[in-house]
């Protein structure tokens, strides 16, 4: 019974890191958005399927960015990319989350 639960149970694995694309030091910035956030999934079965890490996380940014175009004195800020990997016993899902600020310097 104990073995049963734990082979058809699922393992969760979090991961992230931030990067700052502009010094936000100084008072010389409005924010224009806050809170932007795009994700990307892949799915997997026996190892084969989905995408690499390196193409979800451009998908995600791109989904983040859908719509939105960037003017003069403005870059992204805050930027956070989370990792999530569920694994099952023959599927596992990558999923990439990307979230950021739109700052804007005076």
């Amino acid at each position: 019974m104990i073995s049963s639960v734990v082979m058809l149970s699922s393992c969760a694995l979090h991961g992230g890191y931030m990067s700052d694309s502009a010094s936000l030091s100084d008072a010389n910035f409005n924010y224009v958005k806050q809170n932007l956030r795009g994700e990307a999934k892949a799915s997997y079965f026996l190892g084969f399927g989905g995408l690499k890490k390196e193409t979800l996380l451009k998908e995600a940014k791109d989904n983040m960015m859908q719509g939105l175009e960037l003017k003069a004195n403005q870059t992204l800020a805050n930027i956070t990319v989370n990792w999530k990997l569920n694994n099952y016993i023959v599927a596992s899902s990558n999923t990439c989350i990307v979230t950021a600020d739109i700052v804007e310097f005076k």
